[in-house]
Formats: structure tokens, C-alpha cells, sequence
């Protein structure tokens, strides 16, 4: 893995979709690294906010700091007033470097063209992709040392498959953006669209119950789940942040963490 090369006291973090899977274990993880998390999503987290964030060094903060904001990030209207209330760039102002991780998604709707339902493609669209670029360009304003913004894209951003063109096409969005922004960005901005690999979520387990009609791949992903072959959470977000952190981070648009060294 890339070397770190920013210390964790004066940088901060955003998490969307932090209450559950990945997003749940970058911002557990962050906060162990002694990183002041905001997690936004439409859920919070079942604990983090009554526990203790101490510090793991003398030289640390005495706390990490842990925020939520409720949000429905398939709601553009919703999105839209929570960024005008200020209160990304309050949780962000001065800090050395800030961090977005893009991890909200859904992969639904998994049907073919012609048995999608119109409202779920709707609210993929709004969720994968309005909602990322959004926050990302609201971040572009914050006054900051560095910003961070990384993308949860996939290997279906790189590769068609039946049943997922809404997916694919979403992460697809996500990964041409990174591509357009990096030759445009404001000064200290950095992006990257990170495909994770095929992380253990619930994700996973609605892919895994998804119809063979309507997802003919299904059995590739129950032969994952059923040899270990999923990655777990806590192992990716690992390398998400390590990478995030690093001097690497950025200088391709696009990466996966797999092929990282």
C-alpha cells in the first residue's frame, strides 16, 4: 500500500451511507485514526454516537469527534436544502485536508430492460449519482487545506452485465466523472473513483436473492459468499482509507483497490 502521507489531528471525514456495511466500517475506522467523522445517510448509526473515541497516542486529541446528519441522499430536493444550511462546510472549515467517501449506493433495480421499476430507476439515479456529485461540488467550496474526494464506484463501472444497467450505469457516471473533474479541479482538490472489490454487505445478500431470470450471474456471487472469497468491510475500508490518505490518491482518476501496492 501507498505510503501515508498526511497525519490524521487536522483531517476530517465525510461518510455517506455510514450506518450499515462499508460505510459503517470507514467510519468506525476513520474514527479509531483519531479522524472527526460526519456520517449522512437516512439512518444513524446503532452505536457510534454513544461511544468514546479516545485517543490512541499521547501525542492525539483527547477525542475524535462523531457527527450524523439524517438525509434521504435519494431525495434531490432534500440534498439540495441540508447543503444550503451550511452545514457541510461548517464540519469541514479549516481542516488540513477533508475527505468525502461517496458510499451510498443501491444496486437495485437488477431486471432486465422492460421489467425495471420506473420510481427505483429514478431513485438509483438520484442516490449513485446526483447525490455524489453534489456533495462533491459543494466540498470544491469548503476552505481547506486539501479535499478528498472519493468515489465508490465498481467493477461494474468497467464491465456490462445482465440484469445491472442501471448499476453499471451509475458507477460508469461516477468514474467519467472523476475523469472530468481531475482535469478541471480547484486548486487542492484531488479525486478518485475507487472500485472496492466484491465487499461482504447487504449489497451482496440482495444480489444473492435476486432471481436468476432477472440476474442470470447469480450463482458467480453465491459461489463468492459460500468459498470466502468476499472481502470483508473492515479489510476494504482499510485500504480505502490508506489509499485516501496517500500521496498515490488521485494522480489516476480511476483505481482499484485490488491492484493497489
Amino acid at each position: 500500500m501507498t505510503q501515508t502521507v498526511i497525519s490524521p489531528a487536522p483531517v476530517r471525514a465525510i461518510v455517506t451511507g455510514h450506518s450499515r456495511g462499508l460505510g459503517a466500517a470507514l467510519a468506525e475506522l476513520l474514527l479509531e485514526r483519531q479522524i472527526d467523522v460526519l456520517g449522512v445517510g437516512r439512518s444513524a448509526h446503532p452505536t457510534l454516537a454513544q461511544r468514546e473515541h479516545p485517543a490512541n497516542s499521547a501525542n492525539a486529541a483527547t477525542t475524535a469527534k462523531f457527527v450524523e446528519a439524517s438525509l434521504d441522499l435519494a431525495d434531490p430536493a432534500a440534498v439540495e436544502k441540508w447543503l444550503a444550511s451550511g452545514a457541510l462546510q461548517d464540519f469541514a472549515q479549516g481542516a488540513q485536508c477533508v475527505l468525502l467517501f461517496n458510499n451510498a449506493g443501491t444496486v437495485d433495480p437488477i431486471a432486465p430492460l422492460g421489467a425495471q421499476d420506473a420510481s427505483a430507476i429514478a431513485r438509483a439515479v438520484t442516490l449513485n449519482v446526483a447525490a455524489p456529485l453534489m456533495l462533491a461540488n459543494a466540498l470544491a467550496t469548503v476552505q481547506a487545506g486539501e479535499r478528498r474526494i472519493v468515489h465508490l464506484s465498481s467493477g461494474a463501472a468497467r464491465n456490462a452485465y445482465s440484469g445491472w444497467s442501471v448499476y453499471c450505469a451509475t458507477k460508469a457516471a461516477l468514474d467519467h466523472h472523476a475523469r472530468a473533474v481531475a482535469l478541471d479541479a480547484p486548486d487542492g482538490v484531488r479525486i478518485g473513483s475507487v472500485a472496492p472489490g466484491v465487499v461482504d454487505t447487504g449489497m451482496q445478500a440482495t444480489i444473492r436473492a435476486t432471481s436468476v431470470d432477472h440476474f442470470p450471474l447469480r450463482g458467480r456471487f453465491e459461489e463468492l459468499k459460500q468459498t470466502g472469497k468476499l472481502t470483508s468491510p473492515e479489510d476494504c475500508a482499510r485500504q480505502l482509507i490508506d489509499y485516501a490518505l496517500s500521496d498515490a490518491f488521485g494522480t489516476s482518476p480511476t483505481a482499484d483497490v485490488r491492484e493497489l501496492a
